[in-house]
């Protein structure tokens, strides 16, 4: 008597299931320049000292993503305000939130900035 055994392999190999469908590409939505900005720039810093330096050298604070770097933060306000920006100094303080002080250019008050958030 000779048995006869039939491998899994082909047995799933000639199944017909039909065409494959390969998965849809679903397309990432892209994020606006300005949106993409304010994921990096958490809000303005409202505090007495910060008002004082807007009017005194031009310069605006806020609070940044901690692991954001100086080069997006720079691009980010660039891309959210319309500005020029000049320099940026950033501190992480005690509570572990990351603070930037961003210098505008000459061509560019920070006080009409300031005034568009309420500030002034």
């Amino acid at each position: 008597m000779t048995m006869v055994t039939q491998d899994t392999k082909s047995l799933s190999a000639t199944s017909t299931k039909g065409p494959e469908k390969k998965p849809e590409k679903k397309e990432a939505r892209k994020a606006e320049p300005n949106e993409a900005a304010w994921q990096i720039i958490i809000n303005p810093l409202l505090t007495e000292k910060s008002i004082n330096v807007v009017e005194s050298q031009n310069k605006l604070t806020f609070n940044v993503r901690p692991e954001s770097t100086k080069k997006q933060i720079r691009w980010a306000v660039e891309n959210a305000l319309a500005v020029k920006v000049d320099s940026i100094n950033t501190l992480i303080d005690r509570d572990g939130k990351k603070r930037a002080m961003v210098k505008l250019t000459k061509e560019f008050k920070a006080a009409d900035i300031a005034t568009r958030f309420g500030m002034l």
